[in-house]
């Protein structure tokens, strides 16, 4: 690569960086924020209540009320965690088991009620107000439980604090009732440990403040006993209703309130030039806040909201319009039932606003719902344009030609802008020989010429990259078009022709071997369970890495 791809390179990673940083810098407040003011007010209003607990352990067994563990902190570091003693002060409870099952002969009568309630986790509020732990993080464990984690888990989850609760913790809420007899820390290890791991470190890797909050919702509910015995959903521990609501609909709710009052504000100024219009601020505030109301509300009814607008088609625009069109349909009816003896508006009669001014601030309001929504699109559209208008002078990166303005030619050109090295490179044009093609624009790319101007073309754009992406073609003239982009000296790629391979696998389909056993009904729901939630939480990386595994354990099988 040149020096523009490498300088590019390392703007593009120093912006990321930067944002990534910033966000997690926000991210980090606002949970500190919450942990502090949520751990003062619990200990300040719940003091009676942690009285009248102490007074009940001191004459449930003769002993200390606060049991002081060791556990490992963030970084590794030490702490000791605070809780109600639910254990008989003797020997064996220090001695014994670091893990507890059901039925343990060292957990007193108040204890057990303690441990079954979450009551005893309480006093970890100061931990919480020290800086030891967080309200929601991995559950700190014991020092001898922490070294059978393998080397890369435990970095990970060492890097965050600890939490009072977390996704494992609502889900393992029955943790004791697992392990009922035998060897409890065995089956901890092999039965429990692995899954509390596996959840863990999705949620360290997909941590923010408002899954903290949906985390905190479902320790709550948890707690209520007629919801204790209900199974929480494993995605939706990871993307709850709080912040599904908060990210799909108020944030977009702002946004589009924002967006819209722009719209009147911007109608009402064009409308006074042409004749008096006299709305005031808070008559304009109101008509904006209520298309944004209504659009949210269709946004909901057309589900709008689920709409993942980074990654969107432009389908996706088409239920946008409607939503748009829907609810300039809704002001037009509201206002043509206007009654202006509720509240008399100067200049504008019978009516509330004008028609025409609802339909222009509709219009107006969609196009900055969908420059909202589209707008980096837009504008590496925009960059493209301008870059295709300087002839490619200010292209950034590898520039690249593509031999082929068929079907592989444009999967190349597609695959290549959504590759995440897609960045370093910049498709200067097509090439190919059909008279109707040249001139023209394929896929956004312009045919630049005929195969005989390759040498022409490379040395006009500084091509360094040339892609070959022709099918169907017969072998002498593909030999002939790839010695011409060999001698121009830059580097020549032979694309696999990916659509005449499947077309070839699909008519040459044989039928399937003998199957081989399937796993039992349990284990594969289990297993879709299990990659329902990783899907949920975006973990794209440990569901590619089952999918993996199930495939070689097929092909094993």
């Amino acid at each position: 690569m040149n020096e523009s791809i490498a300088s590019q390179q390392v703007i593009d990673t120093k912006l990321h960086s930067g944002f990534t940083q910033l966000r997690q810098t926000v991210d980090n407040i606002a949970r500190r924020t919450l942990d502090i003011l949520i751990s003062v007010l619990g200990i300040v209003l719940l003091a009676p209540v942690l009285f009248l607990l102490a007074v009940l352990i001191k004459r449930d067994s003769p002993g200390p009320v606060f049991y002081w563990g060791q556990r490992v902190g963030r970084h590794g570091q030490p702490f000791r965690i605070l809780k109600f003693r639910t254990m008989y002060e003797t020997g064996d409870s220090y001695n014994g088991p670091r893990v507890t099952g059901q039925g343990d002969p060292r957990i007193t009568p108040f204890g057990q009620w303690l441990r079954e309630t979450k009551v005893n986790e309480l006093p970890q509020l100061w931990n919480v107000l020290k800086g030891d732990m967080s309200l929601v993080g991995p559950r700190p464990e014991d020092c001898d439980l922490v070294g059978h984690w393998p080397a890369d888990v435990r970095e990970t989850l060492l890097s965050v604090r600890p939490g009072i609760t977390s996704p494992a913790s609502v889900l393992y809420r029955d943790e004791e009732s697992m392990l009922s007899s035998g060897n409890v820390v065995d089956q901890y290890l092999k039965i429990i440990l692995p899954s509390k791991l596996r959840l863990d470190l999705i949620y360290v890797h997909h941590r923010s403040f408002l899954t903290d909050l949906d985390v905190l919702f479902w320790t709550l509910m948890t707690l209520i006993p007629q919801l204790k015995t209900r199974q929480v959903p494993e995605h939706l521990l990871f993307w709850g209703p709080l912040a599904r609501f908060i990210s799909r609909y108020m944030s977009w709710f702002v946004l589009d309130s924002a967006v819209a009052f722009a719209a009147v504000a911007a109608t009402g100024i064009i409308w006074r030039s042409n004749g008096p219009l006299e709305l005031g601020p808070s008559l304009a505030l109101g008509v904006a806040l209520a298309i944004a109301l209504i659009f949210s509300l269709v946004n909901a009814v057309l589900g709008v909201g689920r709409i993942v607008w980074s990654r969107a088609d432009s389908e996706d625009a088409i239920t946008l319009a409607i939503s748009s069109g829907l609810t300039t349909a809704v002001l037009l009816a509201a206002n043509w039932l206007w009654q202006p003896r509720l509240i008399p508006v100067p200049y504008l009669g019978h009516r509330l606003l004008p028609s025409g001014l609802i339909v222009v601030s509709g219009m107006l309001a969609f196009a900055g719902f969908l420059l909202l929504r589209y707008r980096m699109r837009v504008i590496t559209g925009l960059s493209q344009y301008w870059m295709a208008l300087r002839g490619g002078t200010l292209a950034v990166g590898e520039r690249v030609l593509i031999i082929g303005a068929g079907e592989a030619g444009n999967m190349a050109a597609y695959l290549l802008r959504k590759l995440e090295v897609g960045q370093a490179f910049s498709i200067i044009g097509l090439v190919d020989d059909a008279p109707r093609k040249l001139g023209a624009r394929v896929g956004g790319l312009r045919v630049l010429g005929p195969t005989v101007d390759v040498p022409q073309l490379v040395r006009a754009h500084d091509i360094g990259l040339i892609l070959f992406a022709i099918e169907n073609i017969r072998p002498a003239e593909r030999e002939r078009i790839l010695q011409i982009c060999r001698a121009t000296g830059a580097q020549t790629i032979i694309l696999p022709d990916v659509l005449a391979s499947l077309r070839t696998q699909l008519a040459n389909s044989t039928p399937a071997a003998p199957a081989a056993p399937m796993p039992s009904g349990a284990e594969m729901d289990s297993w879709l369970r299990q990659l329902d939630g990783l899907i949920a939480a975006e973990a794209w990386d440990a569901v590619r890495e089952q999918v993996r595994t199930r495939q070689r354990q097929l092909v094993s099988d």
